[in-house]
């Protein structure tokens, strides 16, 4: 594990880093809004997972410059991995890299946009910079050291003390429909929805609300934040939370498994299933949360293997 002083070197390199490739974002996306630029095409044959050029040059230009500045770390990419260069995971340094996580949103001009930058040591999540250029907004983290929301507000930003979690019915939850709109898939995370929102003498949890920004690494900084409660997700992948897991971690939140088989230890970045609770008193009412969660979760192939409008079962 690197010293508290490597991370901090790291953390700073990838925040200065995050902030040059969301000008580039930012710039692409004004080029866009007045209708040049940018072609996009589906992932896949897949109309609701989508790819610009922006995506690819962006995370080309974040695998260069980790290169040439620490040429012995290992690199995973979205757009890498898309293109077919096996993902190799090890316990060396290795960043994990979404160039754009909210592409949909990119696309249409809606500004919940983000690049994720993540560092593992040891397959551990270290470090974690996710910038949303559209908004100004960029959470940055590292292990031991707090999670901040533009390098000087302390989260969560209920500061000292975040409000008791209590009861599923109190809470507002995160999560997307993701990519994957096969009926087997996407009717499954419909209903767990309507469980989550149903009156509870309908068997439902009757929770607050549901919130979706059409980005994992934002949702989980929303957890940071402290302003939404749960995130829960089936089928996102590690570029999409790699980064943000640190964050929510060290805002005092936890990420453990998103599957409906309860296990209260730190999430497999590589599940594909993730469910954070924000930050509390104690880590009991935190669990007792997740349990809730879990109670309800349905089971949901996630394979890792994309296919033509979905993912191979």
């Amino acid at each position: 594990m690197a010293d508290t002083h490597d991370l901090q070197e790291f953390l700073l390199f990838a925040i200065a880093l995050a902030k040059e490739a969301g000008k580039m974002i930012k710039d692409a996306t004004e080029t866009r809004m007045s209708g040049t630029g940018n072609q996009f095409l589906a992932k896949y044959d897949n109309p609701t997972d989508l790819v610009t050029e922006t995506d690819q040059a962006v995370e080309k230009f974040i695998k260069n410059r980790l290169s040439v500045t620490y040429p012995t770390h290992r690199f995973i990419g979205e757009e890498t991995m898309a293109e077919g260069v096996e993902t190799v995971f090890t316990d060396e340094p290795t960043w994990i890299v979404d160039p754009i996580d909210g592409t949909t949103n990119f696309v249409h001009g809606h500004p919940f946009v983000a690049v994720s930058i993540g560092l593992t040591i040891g397959k551990e999540p270290v470090v974690g910079v996710v910038y949303c250029p559209l908004m100004n907004e960029l959470y940055s983290a590292a292990k031991g050291q707090g999670a901040f929301l533009n390098e000087s507000i302390r989260l969560p930003l209920f500061q000292p003390t975040p409000p008791p979690l209590g009861d599923l019915s109190q809470c507002i939850v995160s999560t997307e429909a993701g990519s994957d709109r096969s009926p087997e898939v996407i009717d499954k995370k419909m209903e767990m929805i309507h469980t989550i929102l149903r009156q509870k003498q309908n068997n439902g949890k009757q929770a607050h609300s549901i919130r979706c920004t059409g980005s994992a690494a934002i949702n989980l900084c929303t957890v940071a934040k402290g302003v939404v409660d749960v995130y829960w997700e089936v089928g996102c992948w590690e570029w999409d939370v790699a980064a943000a897991i640190v964050i929510v971690r060290e805002a005092g939140g936890i990420v453990v498994t998103g599957s409906h088989q309860p296990d209260p230890s730190p999430v497999n970045i590589f599940s594909r299933k993730y469910l954070a609770i924000r930050g509390a008193q104690d880590e009991k009412s935190q669990l007792d949360i997740a349990q809730q969660m879990w109670d309800i979760i349905p089971e949901i192939n996630a394979s890792r293997k994309p296919v033509p409008g979905g993912f191979e079962p």
